[in-house]
């Protein structure tokens, strides 16, 4: 029998404008699917031009300046309902769903369905479950007392992944896709008996858990800074819509 981590996997992520799910926007995007580790990489890109200003800091981390994404991207309207439906195609296909940070990401995409669609991700999805694999929140929960930041590349070079061209969507995509397969191979006393469907369910506790800690580490340290227990999707606020 095959491992899940060995098995179909998919993996989603976005370059965007900045980093507040509800107001910024979408520049680029991908999705990776690979059928078995080691196997064929298909992937699916698309760029942006997202009708606001790309801000410096955004343009120095992804390198996707406003000239370029008005002359290649494209009108953000069927981009959304692209992904959207490749999504929905990967969770009916029962392919697990790979999302560094999932409540960014997806959140993400999220508003902006509803911004361009007047939409959801639940409507694309159309009932068929999510079943989500966050590399983030699996590493923090099954190695959580590693000191070290934990962002895609730190993780990578824990795990022994290849990261070439970071953040570029669907190099980093690839990586995160590439990460799960490491912690499940690395955790494997751990993690084989469970399915990924039960897998999605622990890692929305885990992340709440993980989010309330922070909250204390902030409230110790004189810090109001709120933090989302809510994964892998934010509740929708009036304002995004």
């Amino acid at each position: 029998m095959t491992l899940w981590y060995e098995g179909p996997l998919a993996a989603f992520d976005t370059e965007t404008t900045g980093v507040d799910v509800e107001r910024d926007r979408i520049v680029s995007a991908a999705v990776v699917v690979q059928d078995a580790a080691g196997g064929r990489v298909r992937v699916t890109r698309w760029l942006v031009s997202p009708g606001i200003p790309v801000p410096p800091a955004a343009v120095a981390v992804h390198g996707l300046t406003d000239d370029h994404l008005q002359r290649h991207g494209r009108w953000p309207a069927p981009v959304m309902a692209e992904i959207g439906t490749v999504l929905s195609e990967q969770c009916t296909a029962r392919r697990p769903l790979v999302v560094m940070n999932a409540p960014f990401d997806l959140t993400l995409l999220d508003r902006e369905l509803r911004r361009h669609r007047a939409s959801s991700l639940d409507r694309y999805l159309s009932g068929t479950p999510l079943r989500v694999l966050d590399p983030w929140v699996l590493d923090k929960q099954l190695d959580r007392y590693r000191k070290g930041r934990r962002t895609l590349t730190d993780l990578c070079a824990h795990y022994g992944v290849e990261l070439t061209g970071a953040h570029d969507a669907a190099a980093d995509a690839f990586a995160a896709l590439e990460v799960v397969r490491a912690v499940g191979r690395r955790f494997a006393a751990r993690l084989e008996r469970l399915s990924p469907a039960e897998l999605h369910t622990l890692q929305g506790e885990w992340h709440a858990a993980q989010a309330r800690g922070l909250q204390a580490w902030f409230a110790r340290n004189g810090s109001e800074e709120p933090v989302d227990e809510a994964w892998p999707l934010r509740p929708d606020l009036p304002a995004a819509a």
